[in-house]
């Protein structure tokens, strides 16, 4: 199995809820040591109350960061991450938090348009203040059904003109309407971050413009359990114990559920951090990590299942 990435013990010093959905953690070095910087766009995981990994985008300057500020929405399907910190990260609370990471760096460019939907602004909020900071020019789009559950309203409007906040109230057909700012191609790179349909759309009005000018940062969760999955057990070969998986949890879940401490971090089947030695059994892969050569022998427990019968893991 892939060795833990480094982490740290950080305690929730502040929260505060921005929507009767959404709240904002404020975490610090309990002895008040500094913490890495970081660029807008970048994300920490987090090992959440419950042990599922969890990644958030990191919302306050990172240039010589006192804190790390992010902000999440409880989610109604939630397996473990939003749902525990919602209920039990209260202040006082440390977490395991590991180094801030970027996939969703800002790259040089003449100007930018920065589009969010619902939670997806917290980085993109991130975005604009930095730019404003570099006196570059930009516009920001931020969709949200309505006034109640817009986090950071005040903030985003205080970055000024160039921000256009729209609510559709949930009507499909009150969906802001992006063509008049993709209809012609221009020099400016797009950075967008929200719910499925909101990438779709981008997706689809964005197709001609030239490739690599239109970013995208995805909230949505990964489909780790699908409505035709079945439960099956996993042996420990190290002690014999069986461990039984049922059909809405994953490998990883299961284990944790037992008591079975294992390493993990992006929980989507795209790190490659719990990857395990599969001794027997044919597994069902779904991750975006092994090679072809290695799937008869190695296993992601995170999303990975059984496809017929029991597994026997080198756990």
């Amino acid at each position: 199995m892939t060795e833990e990435p480094a982490s740290r013990e950080l305690v929730v010093v502040a929260r505060r809820a921005l929507t009767p959905d959404i709240a904002e953690f404020t975490l610090a070095d309990p002895e008040g040591a500094a913490l890495d910087p970081f660029e807008p766009g970048a994300h920490i995981t987090v090992e959440t109350p419950a042990g599922a990994m969890r990644r958030y985008s990191l919302v306050n300057d990172g240039d010589a960061p006192a804190t790390y500020v992010i902000a999440l929405k409880r989610e109604a399907d939630s397996r473990g991450g939003s749902a525990s910190m919602h209920a039990e990260a209260q202040e006082g609370t440390r977490l395991r938090v590991q180094p801030p990471e970027n996939s969703f760096p800002l790259v040089e460019a003449p100007s930018y348009l920065l589009i969010a939907g619902g939670i997806g602004i917290t980085p993109i909020q991130a975005m604009g203040r930095a730019l404003q900071a570099r006196g570059k020019p930009f516009e920001m789009i931020y969709c949200t059904r309505d006034a109640e559950g817009t986090a950071y309203r005040d903030e985003v409007a205080a970055l000024g003109g160039k921000v256009t906040i729209h609510h559709d109230g949930g009507d499909i057909d009150a969906m802001y309407d992006f063509w008049d700012h993709f209809e012609k191609p221009t020099a400016a790179h797009v950075y967008c971050c929200g719910p499925s349909p909101l990438m779709e759309e981008i997706r689809a009005v964005s197709g001609h413009w030239p490739e690599g000018r239109i970013h995208f940062e995805d909230f949505k969760p990964v489909e780790v359990v699908r409505a035709d999955d079945v439960a099956f057990t996993v042996r420990l070969a190290s002690t014999g114990a069986v461990v039984e998986v049922p059909e809405d949890r994953t490998i990883l879940e299961a284990l944790r559920d037992a008591g079975v401490r294992t390493v993990s971090s992006c929980e989507s089947g795209t790190c490659g951090t719990c990857r395990t030695r599969l001794i027997s059994g044919t597994a069902d892969h779904r991750d975006m990590v092994l090679m072809d050569e290695e799937k008869d022998s190695h296993i992601m427990i995170c999303i990975s299942r059984s496809a017929g019968g029991e597994l026997v893991l080198d756990l």
